[in-house]
């Protein structure tokens, strides 16, 4: 009996050990056929999270940030152990005491699995399993993923500290609202950093995990703060809170930057504009998109904080005053449902979603509003954003909109959207109320740059009227024709081989044939001057003396000049393009014109001074000169550190200073006199297409240059006058008056190898050392040349036989002083053997 006992009990023991082993082999099995061809593990010890680049002014503000997973990168050691408490009770409470997994967890959501019969199944994965699964594995809930997620689990655990794991899981895993991690999660829903959370908040955050969009704090907030609140036990019986905490915490409400509770972190921020767009688009080419987006770069851009306003207001203001010269309106062209009208929650909702510009800021705060009601001499508006008052009633009076064409009531329709500012007694929208006044979005475009001409750093860009209206920008996509602002290249190719300012170039008609037929180019005032000195040519912007002067150095030289500074990668030789018949950019133009600023020397035009990665290195800098001094300890008081230049030169110091001085020109008495009065001395050209298509002007002091493009997007003529005299240098009027009282300025540099000899500068005639009047200017000649005065050159075309030589031009006779101190008349009846030596004006 005794031995039957034994025996039976030996086979149960045998079968249960049989069993075991079996048991155990095929768990091995398992785990064997799972754990080959794994991901391997090790890569996350090197990993680095997709993280936030972010752009700052050259005043350390930050301006803008752009990422396609939005989380800022917290290391272990930056995180309070308050959030790091939060998460592990909600997520893994035995995450310091487990291989990477915890069988007991496991075993514990089976059982409640099979008690509620598959209903109440939840998960039972670690914080390691978590980040395995997020690293390294899909997010499928196959029983076969569980398996390699444990393998690899362990495997981690091997490798990597209980805080690394823990450092990649929160700041990897996704909290909603586009917030990754939690240093992003903490600034989206609280405007707060880490070490300012309170237990509530740490624990509304440890909620979300694992159903973010079902708690959001607002639209699920009863259910967000169930979640919150059960967190906050965990805290407790855990022991990281004590039991007052508790009890005070869990009877708070949950407060949110969506509810209104707290300011947004993109409160601080301007809106999107241009220039950080642009920064977007070059670094996105020259890092790759990838890297810019996720690689966390810290970006130190040259704009200029207090600039970069006067530079959209002063661009603003002209091309709303050209629209509103046109007398037409036109509106947003958007509308929201009428039936929506009489219920004010209902027309704000419908108002909030259309998509119109609402980054204006011009004479005050543009506004979207909607037409109400339209009365027999106002509107009535809805105003977003803006509770009506009896002191400021939401009406517009008929008399704001007497400027418009057409019947009062054929321009508007309840439920059209528009914009409206503030009338005020004041600027930019200060002083005492006066009434509410409709504007629109002018259809003319244009662009503006500004930058240093020393170093090319970019000061102010404004693309267009509106980034939000239109985010092409016109300053550096736009591709137009410069007209007349091409010229001084033209001129610079003379000068440096051989004319100059006083060389005489005839001012008469033209005629080219062409395979479009013939050509015959014109001035602006469809007027000719017979023989003109080159500095009259380019202050008075004569297009057919540069006409026949590229025709006389050849459009190959030409087209080299404009290569070699920048405006184009390649210019077709043709002789319509001296005229500025071939497109670029107004980017392209200011860095060029910079280089006559700066005495000739290459800039390279940016928008960033520095780049660094995650870690803080430098990986792009932008100002590669060298400062001698600067390491200096006894540098004596009062003197500055001595910069070494060691830019390329691209033209003659000489040449660039000529060039100037005619520039100089064109500002004091030419084609931009009329707009342009500033405290120092400035230069600059005007540029204006054919039908007035498109109107530019580029023009510098000693150490800014800035330059406007202005013209329909799809070219057409804007009128008569619409010139670049008229439309552009006002904005560089407006811009340079308030960068000149912050950057200064003053005379131009004189190279050691100008000689300054007095011509008259109609006719080209020397004078006299003591020689003075309106006609005089002293001009700079290469030293050790003597120049060559009377030679006239016509570029080698024949007249037409039908072709007057020159247009008499009214203009009284005036007398000169020669070199020789012999007096000289030039006037309208100067016969062509006199004006050969001098020219006629």
């Amino acid at each position: 009996m005794f031995r039957f006992i034994l025996s039976f009990f030996g086979g149960i023991f045998t079968t249960l050990t049989l069993g075991l082993a079996m048991v155990a082999l095929g768990i091995s099995a398992v785990f064997y056929m799972y754990g080959r061809d794994l991901p391997s593990h090790e890569s996350l010890a090197q990993y680095t999270p997709p993280t936030i680049s972010r752009i700052y002014s050259g005043q350390g503000r930050l301006i803008d940030e752009f990422a396609q997973e939005r989380r800022l990168f917290a290391p272990i050691e930056t995180i309070p152990d308050l959030v790091k408490q939060a998460f592990i009770s909600a997520e893994d409470k035995n995450f310091y005491e487990h291989e990477g997994y915890d069988l007991r967890g496991i075993a514990a959501a089976a059982v409640d699995c099979a008690r509620s019969r598959g209903s109440g199944c939840r998960g039972a994965s670690t914080i390691t399993q978590q980040v395995t699964k997020n690293f390294l594995l899909d997010g499928s809930r196959q029983a076969e993923r569980k398996i390699r997620e444990i393998i690899l689990a362990s495997r981690i655990t091997d490798t990597l500290s209980k805080d690394q794991v823990l450092e990649l899981y929160l700041n990897e895993i996704y909290l909603g609202a586009n917030s990754y991690g939690v240093a992003a999660a903490a600034q989206t829903y609280f405007n707060k950093t880490l070490d300012q959370l309170k237990p509530r908040e740490a624990a509304y955050l440890a909620s979300l995990p694992k159903q973010p969009a079902k708690l959001h704090p607002v639209r699920d907030m009863e259910y967000a703060i169930e979640r919150r609140n059960f967190v906050l036990k965990e805290m407790y019986e855990n022991g990281y809170i004590d039991r007052d905490t508790y009890a005070g915490e869990v009877n708070e409400p949950l407060r949110s930057v969506q509810n209104g509770d707290y300011e947004s972190f993109k409160s601080v921020l301007p809106p999107r504009d241009y220039f950080t767009d642009e920064i977007r688009r070059q670094l996105s080419q020259n890092f790759g998109e990838g890297e810019f987006f996720s690689g966390g770069m810290t970006v130190r851009a040259t704009i200029d904080n207090e600039m970069q306003p006067v530079a959209a207001t002063a661009l603003r203001r002209q091309l709303e005053q050209y629209d509103r010269g046109l007398k037409r309106w036109r509106g947003t062209g958007k509308t929201i449902p009428a039936d929506t009208l009489t219920d004010p929650d209902a027309w704000r909702d419908a108002l909030a979603s259309v998509a119109v510009a609402r980054d204006i800021d011009l004479d005050g705060t543009w506004h979207v509003a909607v037409v109400r009601e339209v009365q027999e001499n106002q509107l009535r508006l809805g105003i977003e954003g803006v509770e009506e008052t009896e002191a400021e009633p939401h009406v517009v009076p008929r008399k704001d909109i007497a400027w418009m064409k057409g019947n009062f009531f054929d321009n508007f329709t309840p439920g059209d959207v528009v914009h409206v500012r503030r009338m005020t007694s004041g600027e930019d929208g200060a002083g005492e109320f006066i009434r509410w006044t409709l504007r629109q979005v002018p259809e003319v475009q244009g662009g503006f740059v500004a930058m240093d001409v020393n170093t090319g750093r970019v000061i102010a860009m404004q693309g267009g009227f509106s980034y939000q209206h239109s985010v092409f920008n016109r300053a550096t996509q736009a591709k137009r024709q410069p007209g007349s602002s091409f010229k001084p290249f033209v001129y610079a190719a003379a000068l440096d081989s051989g004319y100059s300012p006083a060389t005489i170039v005839v001012d008469a008609p033209i005629e080219i044939n062409t395979p479009q037929g013939l050509w015959r180019p014109k001035n602006a005032s469809n007027q000719f001057y017979g023989p003109t000195p080159l500095r009259t040519g380019i202050e008075m912007s004569r297009n057919l003396m540069t006409v026949r002067l590229a025709q006389e150095i050849g459009m190959d030289l030409v087209g080299s000049y404009a290569t070699q500074f920048g405006v184009y990668d390649f210019m077709s030789p043709v002789l319509a393009n001296a005229l500025g018949s071939q497109e670029t950019t107004l980017y392209q133009m200011v860095a060029a014109y910079a280089m006559f600023a700066n005495g000739g020397e290459r800039v390279q035009p940016t928008l960033v001074d520095r780049v660094q990665d995650r870690y803080g290195r430098t990986i792009y800098r932008h100002d590669e000169r060298v400062c001698a001094d600067c390491t200096a300890a006894d540098l004596p008081p009062g003197q500055a550190p001595r910069i070494i230049s060691n830019r390329e030169r691209v033209m003659d110091p000489v040449t660039a200073y000529q060039l100037t001085s005619m520039m100089k020109g064109v500002v004091d008495r030419g084609t931009a006199s009329k707009a342009i009065n500033l405290p120092v001395p400035i230069a600059g050209k005007t540029g204006t297409t054919n039908d007035e298509r498109d109107a530019w002007f580029v023009g510098f002091s000693s150490n800014i240059v800035a330059g406007c493009y202005i013209g329909y997007d799809t070219p057409r003529p804007m009128g008569r006058g619409a010139g670049g005299g008229a439309m552009c240098a006002p904005v560089f009027q407006r811009f340079m008056s308030q960068a000149i009282a912050k950057y200064g300025g003053g005379p131009f540099a004189v190279p050691d190898e100008c000689e300054f000899i007095k011509i008259d500068r109609y006719s080209g005639v020397r004078l006299s050392d003591d020689a003075s009047g309106a006609n005089v200017v002293s001009e700079c000649f290469r030293s050790g040349e003597e120049p060559l005065f009377g030679i006239t050159f016509d570029g080698g075309f024949a007249m037409g036989a039908d072709l007057r030589l020159f247009d008499e031009v009214g203009s009284r006779s005036r007398q000169v002083t020669t070199s020789t101190g012999k007096k000289a008349v030039v006037g309208p009846k100067a016969s062509f053997g006199s004006i050969s030596s001098g020219g006629l004006y």
